[in-house]
């Protein structure tokens, strides 16, 4: 007689859904560490460009990968990098003080760099500055007035706003970007000469009398970055809120945010 074959046991409602959810949480740790991430942006160093409460996609393969790709940089790759960041990029990396920062590349191993009057001089050159329109950023819950420097805040139709001198940069190869002028004669107008290092970057907000970049040593600042702790290139802005909504009130949702930002990329 044949053997009667025995009925497969069906796997459990609990068990698929635990497998379910850890082939999904899987599938975000790869997407995340090497495909792309998303960033918040915590402060108002990179203004005018990006603005607090911005959520940016990070493109996670243009440079390579390392430790740092990894969430909480857990030391399981080794450093992988086919490309060097290149001048204006803005990129996310991994500070010496262990967090995740974002800046733009100004320079490149092997460059001088120094700032004299606000202007950066690189390579014994000026990087040609432009005067142009002033920036105008509203006040919002996530940029209250105190986050305004005296002697900038002024009412703009009915509404406060902060008012800030802004510049067009020019880097050698063409990169262009808007940079501030808030303190002028603040004490990263005028710096030391920089020689950056083999294997290193040098990084700049552009908001420059309000960020702590590699103009200033660790501790206090970033100094120079190396290659390794980039983590990827900002790719493009997500979403954008003023930090006005409220969870329990879910039409604030929508007021609180800035669509004209939406799709702005780099």
């Amino acid at each position: 007689m044949a053997k009667r074959s025995r009925p497969r046991r069906k796997r459990s409602e609990t068990h698929e859904t635990l497998r379910f959810m850890a082939t999904l949480l899987l599938g975000v740790l790869i997407l995340r560490s090497f495909v792309i991430a998303p960033f918040s942006i915590p402060s108002e160093s990179m203004l005018p460009r990006l603005f607090i409460g911005d959520y940016l996609l990070v493109a996670k393969w243009p440079y390579g990968y390392s430790r740092w790709s990894l969430p909480w940089g857990v030391p399981l790759l080794p450093t992988l990098h086919w490309s060097s960041p290149a001048r204006g990029d803005v990129v996310v990396f991994r500070s010496l003080a262990d967090r995740d920062v974002i800046k733009r590349v100004v320079g490149l191993p092997g460059d001088t760099i120094q700032v004299r009057g606000g202007e950066v001089i690189l390579n014994g050159q000026a990087v040609p500055r432009q005067r142009v329109a002033d920036f105008v950023l509203p006040i919002t819950p996530n940029f209250p007035l105190a986050l305004c420097p005296a002697g900038h805040a002024e009412v703009l139709e009915a509404a406060p706003v902060c008012r800030f001198q802004r510049y067009r940069e020019t880097l050698p190869g063409g990169r262009s970007y808007a940079v501030l002028d808030t303190k002028p004669g603040s004490d990263g107008d005028d710096t030391g000469l920089y020689s950056v290092p083999a294997g290193h970057v040098f990084l700049l907000g552009d908001n420059r009398d309000n960020s702590l970049d590699s103009r200033f040593p660790a501790p206090r600042g970033m100094g120079y970055i190396p290659v390794g702790r980039v983590e990827g290139r900002a790719s493009v802005t997500a979403f954008s809120t003023d930090g006005s909504a409220e969870y329990l009130k879910p039409w604030t949702w929508f007021s609180a945010a800035r669509p004209e930002r939406i799709g702005e990329g780099f």
